[in-house]
């Protein structure tokens, strides 16, 4: 493993501002899934009503810390599987914090958890292929690029390819 730059750790009720600055940033709508804003009722039920059991959940977040703890961005896991043991892996990290290494950290540990605590036999990612950065830390990160999703995204004004990502896991990740 490298050097820990980030931690991982369970959301908590004092996060609630970041998640809702972070869900309701439109630069990571383009990026990702969500396309509406998220209201703080909402996201307090979430944290409050989350077991961050992906059994239970059929998902896990997690906060991602740096090194002085201060709380820097976010890495989900989920659409599990349980039948076919795989899950979809996104992380984001705050604009102020990006190109410090923290992504890949976080996207280390989250690949050893879904491998050694949540038995997983596979991660995969739908990014952008706008999203150069994503790409890049995905392909250092092991995942094959394996599809191409045409005009798959769509960020109100054009629709965006995206490539799958996918990371088979195994015990000596």
């Amino acid at each position: 493993m490298m050097e820990q730059k980030a931690r991982l750790r369970a959301m908590e009720p004092e996060d609630l501002d970041f998640l809702y600055a972070m869900e309701n940033d439109h630069e990571v709508w383009n990026i990702g899934n969500a396309s509406v804003p998220y209201s703080r009722y909402v996201l307090h039920d979430y944290i409050a009503n989350s077991s961050n059991d992906i059994y239970n959940d059929g998902q896990v977040r997690m906060i991602v810390e740096d090194s002085e703890r201060r709380t820097v961005g976010m890495v989900d896991v989920f659409d599990f599987n349980a039948q076919h043991r795989r899950a979809e892996i996104s992380i984001v990290v705050h604009r102020d914090f990006r190109r410090k290494g923290l992504a890949m950290s976080a996207l280390e540990q989250i690949i050893h958890y879904a491998l050694h605590t949540l038995h997983l036999r596979q991660l995969y990612a739908i990014v952008s292929q706008e999203n150069v950065a994503s790409l890049v830390l995905f392909d250092k990160m092991g995942f094959e690029r394996s599809a191409v999703l045409k005009d798959w995204l769509y960020d109100g004004d054009n629709y965006q390819n995206a490539i799958v990502m996918q990371k088979i896991l195994q015990k000596n990740c």
